[in-house]
């Protein structure tokens, strides 16, 4: 399949300038973020979009990045929270929670909360408040986000009964007492370790529906969610410029959700099970993508370019990390700790030099993994990575600057 669009994905980009040449030789080449970023934003330009910035109906935003460049795009206001609440709403298993009205508190990476409280500052004509009370950190009458701290793991205790008590704000507004909690994976999993080590649980409200949706979530800490809360936890998988493209449901199957989409899966490699995702969407119609290489890595259960097997988004295709058994993908080390050391709760593996790598981690319960176990991780990790490896406890892993943690670094990094 060469993911060609449909006529009807051509009428509706016939006039954007980027796409006037594959339209006349009736040909659409993979589209790479350069191109999307050369020549922007007259490449996109058309009466139409024109029209839609002077009116309000389109915007400038940039895509998030953690180790990848940011790219700009334009797209309706609310793109992506009108993606997330589509979802939300037709959930088989969290749709309860949407229709009975719910209230959403945010708990993922400060950028997002500064988001939030710059654009209701500028609607106030205001400046940012230096700390933004909770009404600053609104972003509708359903939406609040919780963190305002670069790194969960360094949360003091104020900072924690704050967080509660606003959590127990939204669910006291529910006839019924519930809330839906919104986050990334690793955030909730170190609130779970503040409450516990302070003794917190009788003011931490369950939720009645989990979604974490910001960043990869490892197997680890999927396991150590599902051992403190009850209610269905479901994964999203999207992105900024096309909205979200595939859900979980409480057991970990993915299901596409492809309104207004199509996708391709190319091998990364020759004879690789990790394939990279190709897709078409009109869902933003102001910058609709055509065989648009997202940079996201999947793997599928049988290996094949189905994207209806999808089992795991595996993580970056600039991050994968060459081996002497073929690529290895973020998914790929995740999955081997899942296996081999449920007590692992961050990890990123450092490359020192051509031959060698580090694994440094830190544990759910703080302890290091010693003796026989760390001697086997040391040996299983280098088979599959193709280096000597050893791995190294530590007490904390700093969080990036762009609020997610990265798996790889180098020595440069």
């Amino acid at each position: 399949m060469d993911g060609q669009p449909t006529a009807e994905v051509i009428e509706q980009i016939r006039d954007i300038p980027l796409y006037r040449e594959s339209v006349a030789k009736g040909y659409f080449p993979v589209l790479d973020k350069p191109e999307i970023a050369r020549g922007f934003p007259d490449n996109w330009m058309t009466p139409r979009l024109a029209a839609a910035l002077e009116a309000g109906e389109a915007e400038y935003v940039l895509s998030t990045g953690t180790n990848h460049a940011r790219m700009q795009i334009i797209r309706p206001p609310y793109f992506l929270l009108h993606s997330y609440y589509a979802l939300w709403r037709t959930h088989p298993d969290v749709s309860a929670t949407w229709e009975s009205g719910c209230r959403r508190v945010s708990l993922t990476t400060v950028l997002a909360t500064e988001h939030v409280a710059r654009v209701n500052a500028a609607r106030s004509g205001l400046p940012p408040r230096p700390v933004p009370t909770l009404e600053d950190r609104r972003l509708d009458d359903r939406t609040c986000y919780l963190n305002l701290r670069l790194d969960p793991a360094q949360w003091e205790r104020d900072e924690v009964e704050r967080m509660l008590q606003e959590i127990e704000t939204a669910r006291r507004d529910h006839p019924r007492g519930w809330y839906h909690l919104d986050c990334s994976g690793y955030h909730l999993a170190h609130l779970v370790q503040k409450v516990s080590q302070w003794g917190l649980w009788d003011d931490f409200p369950p939720p009645a529906s989990i979604i974490h949706a910001y960043e990869y979530t490892p197997v680890n800490v999927r396991r150590f969610l599902r051992q403190h809360f009850s209610c269905p936890i479901i994964d999203l998988f999207g992105s900024t410029e096309l909205g979200y493209l595939y859900y979980s449901d409480r057991r970990g199957k993915y299901w596409p959700y492809l309104d207004g989409m199509s996708v391709e899966l190319h091998p990364v490699a020759p004879g690789s099970g990790i394939h990279e995702l190709i897709v078409t969407s009109v869902r933003n119609p102001h910058m609709p993508l055509v065989r648009y290489r997202s940079g996201d890595c999947v793997r599928t259960s049988d290996g094949s370019p189905d994207p209806e097997k999808i089992i795991q988004f595996c993580g970056r295709q600039k991050e994968l990390l060459d081996a002497p058994r073929g690529p290895v993908a973020q998914g790929d080390l995740d999955r081997w700790i899942g296996d081999s050391a449920w007590r692992i709760f961050l990890h990123q593996l450092q490359l020192t030099g051509s031959t060698e790598a580090r694994l440094v981690y830190t544990t759910f319960d703080g302890e290091p993994i010693e003796g026989a176990e760390a001697a086997e991780l040391e040996r299983a990790l280098g088979e599959l990575t193709g280096r000597r490896c050893r791995i190294e406890h530590r007490r904390h892993l700093p969080i990036g600057r762009s609020g997610k943690y990265a798996w790889l670094a180098t020595d440069a990094d």
